[in-house]
């Protein structure tokens, strides 16, 4: 059975409806973010990066990330409006997160002491709200919460 290695919490400044994760170690991309950011696709990747896209244009979400051995048991899907999976290569075993408005900011997830290989899982609740707040009051804090769940790849 996995167990959780880490697990982290921080808030994302989604700007335009997004906010990313990518390789910390960024100068090698070949599609830095938020270059061909897509609108409307819920988790979209590139090498070394994943694009988050939210219910809202303009909030602060909150973001929990865990870091596990291998797959996390799943989710009870009743809980999350949305739900995604994909692959990711780290060169270094550290994330930055990326805001469409500030660009890279302070945060950095660690995934292991060295690159390597990921699968990641995205659940995302309140993106409704997110919305409605987009479209009332302009922002939000902590209306919406992703849960981005780490763990290494098998060959």
């Amino acid at each position: 059975m996995a167990e959780l290695v880490r697990q982290q919490h921080l808030d994302a400044d989604v700007g335009h409806h997004g906010f990313g994760l990518q390789e910390s170690d960024d100068g090698d991309l070949p599609v830095p973010f938020p270059d061909e950011f897509k609108q409307g696709v819920f988790l979209n990747d590139f090498p070394g990066r994943l694009d988050i896209y939210s219910g809202g244009h303009t909030h602060t979400a909150a973001v929990t990330v865990e870091v596990w051995d291998g797959e996390p048991p799943q989710q009870d899907s009743s809980r999350w409006d949305e739900q995604a999976e994909a692959s990711f290569e780290s060169a270094s075993g550290e994330v930055a997160v990326w805001s469409m408005d500030l660009g890279r900011v302070d945060d950095v997830i660690t995934l292991a002491d060295s690159g390597g290989s990921w699968r990641v899982r995205v659940s995302c609740a309140g993106r409704r709200e997110a919305a409605a707040l987009s479209e009332q009051e302009g922002t939000g804090e902590g209306v919406e919460k992703y849960l981005v769940q780490f763990w290494p790849a098998t060959a």
